[in-house]
């Protein structure tokens, strides 16, 4: 226990004297958490959409103010000329044209409304194709206005849609609990494996093995601080995501960090494995890379996983930052419990086990 702690004295040390890991470790998660959930954001807004008013109408009119008065618009033209408007969508000045035909109002009034046209720009599919729902959208609920004022009945009376779990369909609330989990990729699995070679390549891996410290009490000594670190940024961005964004988790806190412990075991024991089998810093980045661009894409931290081919789907089952993500989800979106969300927990605890069993295989005859 004594040389265990004399070896943690000494990374501690190592590790604030180093120049530049304790003003990344404190960088990093700060400009994480302050920049990404603003720049990945899939909202689609500022799409640009030209009116053309056949119609000119009161009715026509009322849809371009709610469409110029929108977050998520910006109305590029108000016209009557369509193949003007086209060269617009061609050129790329505009996402969406809607058209309003001749007696739209007076169709509307009828009971038998003509059909509005919706052409968008397809070349950016995914503001393409949510421009136009939200510009359906907008349609229909000013359509509905327009007929409760004018005591009509509108089937959008009969239709109440309620978002659970996330109300304002923030893309940031779905966004945020991932990106903490990217932080414990890099803080417990990148730094520890580049932390190892860097000793491998200094010489003093040597030092160490003329004495008798164990590799069990040497490899200790090198991840606690780490695992230490890492419980540490989570917390820090647990409180950004507070004071920032406003966003608490529903769940507990117990919940989350038992979820952490165990993740910041499988990544470190996955560090370790690659630093073992990495002579220089050069093989152990770019094997590292590799896999947190691979985690990062198909771990369902960007996009769904429902959404990827099948074969991708059955891949993810191998990847454990999957499985940490849709425990913090739960947890901060719908306030899961640990019950609830076992299978992901035992699949954790399983690849810990795997992990670090594999160290001892991974190993040379002494330490790295």
């Amino acid at each position: 226990m004594h040389t265990l702690f004399v070896l943690l004295d000494k990374e501690f040390r190592q590790f604030l004297r180093n120049p530049f890991m304790p003003k990344m470790t404190i960088a990093f998660p700060v400009m994480i958490m302050l920049v990404m959930p603003w720049v990945t954001s899939m909202d689609v807004r500022h799409i640009g959409v030209a009116v053309v008013d056949r119609d000119h109408s009161e009715t026509s009119r009322r849809l371009a103010q709610k469409i110029a008065n929108s977050d998520y618009f910006t109305l590029f033209a108000l016209s009557d000329d369509f193949r003007g408007q086209l060269r617009n969508l061609e050129a790329g000045n505009v996402d969406a044209i809607l058209e309003l035909p001749d007696g739209f109002e007076r169709d509307l009034e009828s009971g038998s409304p003509q059909h509005v046209s919706i052409s968008a720009n397809g070349v950016n599919a995914m503001k393409g194709s949510l421009g136009t729902q939200y510009l359906m959208q907008t349609l229909s609920l000013t359509l509905a206005e327009l007929s409760a004022e004018r005591g009509r009945p509108s089937p959008a009376d009969r239709v109440a849609v309620q978002y659970r779990y996330n109300p304002t369909l923030e893309y940031r609330n779905y966004m945020i609990p991932a990106l903490m989990i990217m932080l414990l990729v890099m803080m417990c699995g990148f730094l520890p494996a580049l932390n190892l070679v860097g000793e491998k390549e200094s010489g003093t891996i040597e030092q160490i093995n003329v004495t008798p410290v164990s590799q069990f009490v040497f490899t200790l000594a090198k991840l606690i601080p780490y695992w230490l670190i890492g419980l540490a940024v989570l917390t820090v961005a647990m409180t950004i995501g507070w004071l920032v964004y406003g966003l608490v988790p529903v769940g507990s806190l117990g919940s989350i960090y038992l979820a952490a412990a165990l993740f910041i075991l499988v990544m470190s024991g996955f560090g370790v494995i690659a630093a073992n089998c990495s002579s220089n810093m050069q093989q152990t980045m770019f094997g590292m890379f590799f896999f947190v661009m691979i985690f990062i894409l198909m771990s369902g931290l960007l996009t769904p996983i429902q959404s990827m081919p099948q074969w991708a789907q059955r891949i993810t089952y191998a990847l454990p930052p999957r499985y940490f993500i849709d425990i913090m989800r739960a947890v901060y979106l719908k306030g899961a419990t640990v019950a609830n969300m076992w299978p992901c927990y035992a699949a954790l605890a399983g690849f810990a086990i795997v992990f670090l069993s594999l160290i001892h295989i991974s190993e040379p005859t002494r330490p790295y």
